[in-house]
């Protein structure tokens, strides 16, 4: 065992002098080879990467996946004695896919260990425990994690490791939980050769592991996808429907420390007849604020011909019976979409939690974890508002406003205000709300403001006032006023 971890430490410290980073393979493969590597094109980075350099046979060997000469790396006999590489015929073969990782800020965070991507057109089969690496999805939920630190987080469902490796700073204290015993086995690989010491891994479904214990964050990238068969245990949980991520989201509450969040992606079954927002209430469990997203929403056939890629099935003999099953699958479910989103929990001890359930599908300022606390603030604060409270209301630090109408009229035909960042919504407003926004910035109660509007305007006092009681709340909650 320590000729491996010293074989390992020998292989995370070539792999710091290769500069095999994120940044680095970006700048050595240049745009036109890393956007078709991004479409699991290889030939213009095998291209990118004939020169001679550690780097260049890092990306080959590791990346690639293709062999490389022994002498290419510097590090070959460690990379054999860590069992991430084997000799064949004077060439080192890859035994396990092995790419850097880079934090939401840009930062280099190590590298992720996973299983050998199969690429379409191989012919060969995913094994029932393989281990993906880091994708898509993964990069979502580590934009969506809040940017706070924490004393002790759960990596629910861990994987490769993606998401502690993303918590290693945030941190003092991770436990990384997977049912696949092999992704712990990876997810072990991906510490050492990322020098992330002391994460406790443990194996076991759901909550099961950690039973009683309480965490100040859970963050959980579960196998979510909704399938007629639970072969791939990285993607399917075999339990039906979106029944995993019902049984997460409702066992959140009893597992977070008061103030303690869960932050997890999942995918929801859109049923005939029924409105999602309602099924998802559902879900969210007593004592927590929650807001959930809709990100994406697919037909039942566009969902299974992506997973059916994703598994490499497509072109192979069982390919149109499998995509048969799946929408008989979804008939019997009357699925008419399924939906992708994110989900947050924040542990509350008020009486009525503020919950927001809805779809934003533009694009949004990343990462959302370094607002997100702000969010749900928000929520809050607009359950508690009151015209005739003292407290002072401040317009958003983002807020720009558009005048919409014909050249040269007198009065817009529509007032916007937009957000430049953050989700970066925008609500038409009327003259009261506009003026408010101009003027607030927390240091004046609001009832006198909306006397002076009233009076600037013309209006009733006590037309004003019931204006921005009707309005305000929506406002508020959506970010664009704030209570200090």
């Amino acid at each position: 065992m320590n000729d491996r971890v010293d074989a390992l430490e020998r292989v995370r410290a070539a792999f710091e002098r290769a500069g095999y980073t994120v940044a680095g393979v970006r700048e050595l493969l240049g745009p036109m080879a890393g956007g078709a590597l991004a479409r699991e094109q290889i030939v213009p980075a095998l291209r990118a990467t004939s020169g001679n350099s550690p780097l260049e046979a890092a990306v080959r060997l590791f990346w690639l996946q293709v062999p490389v000469p022994e002498s290419a790396f510097p590090e070959a006999e460690a990379l054999v004695a860590a069992g991430l590489a084997e000799r064949s015929g004077g060439e080192l073969r890859a035994l396990l896919h092995i790419e850097p990782l880079e934090g939401t800020d840009g930062s280099h965070l190590g590298h992720v260990v996973s299983d050998l991507k199969v690429r379409p057109g191989e012919g060969r089969a995913l094994r029932p425990d393989h281990v993906v690496g880091a994708g898509g999805a993964s990069a979502s939920l580590a934009q969506l994690v809040i940017h706070r630190p924490v004393d002790n987080a759960l990596d629910l469902g861990t994987g490769c490791g993606v998401q502690a490796l993303h918590l290693r700073d945030r941190a003092a204290r991770i436990t990384a939980t997977d049912l696949n015993p092999r992704a712990l086995a990876l997810a072990r690989l991906s510490f050492a050769l990322s020098g992330l010491k002391d994460v406790e891994l443990l194996e076991g479904s759901l909550y099961e592991p950690v039973k009683d214990r309480r965490f100040d964050l859970i963050v959980s990238n579960p196998p979510f996808v909704i399938s007629p068969g639970g072969g791939l245990v990285y993607r399917e949980s075999g339990l039906p429907g979106d029944e995993v991520c019902r049984r997460l989201v409702g066992g959140a509450a009893e597992r977070l420390t008061a103030g303690g969040w869960c932050q997890m992606l999942a995918n929801w079954l859109h049923i005939d007849g029924v409105p999602w927002q309602e099924r998802l209430a559902e879900w969210l469990p007593e004592g927590c604020d929650a807001w959930v997203v809709q990100r994406d929403v697919q037909d039942p056939a566009e969902y299974a011909e992506l997973w059916l890629r994703d598994s490499c099935e497509v072109g192979s003999p069982e390919y149109a019976a499998r995509y048969e099953a799946w929408l008989d699958y979804f008939e019997r479910q009357r699925a008419t979409g399924v939906g992708f989103g994110w989900i947050t929990l924040r542990r509350t001890e008020t009486d009525r939690p503020a919950v927001r359930i809805e779809e934003l599908r533009h694009a949004v300022e990343q990462p959302v974890g370094a607002y997100v606390a702000r969010i749900l603030d928000g929520l809050t604060a607009a359950r508690r508002f009151s015209t005739g409270c003292a407290q002072p209301l401040r317009t958003a630090v983002d807020i720009v406003q558009e005048q919409i109408g014909l050249p040269g009229a007198e009065d817009p035909e529509r007032i916007v205000l937009r957000q430049r960042g953050g989700l970066r919504r925008a609500a038409d407003v009327g003259t009261v709300a506009a003026a408010l926004a101009g003027v607030c910035d927390g240091t004046i109660p609001l009832p006198p403001l909306l006397d002076a509007i009233a009076e600037l305007t013309g209006m009733p006092a006590r037309q004003v006032h019931d204006h921005a009681g009707a309005v305000l709340p929506e406002l508020i909650a959506d970010g664009f006023f704030e209570m200090p």
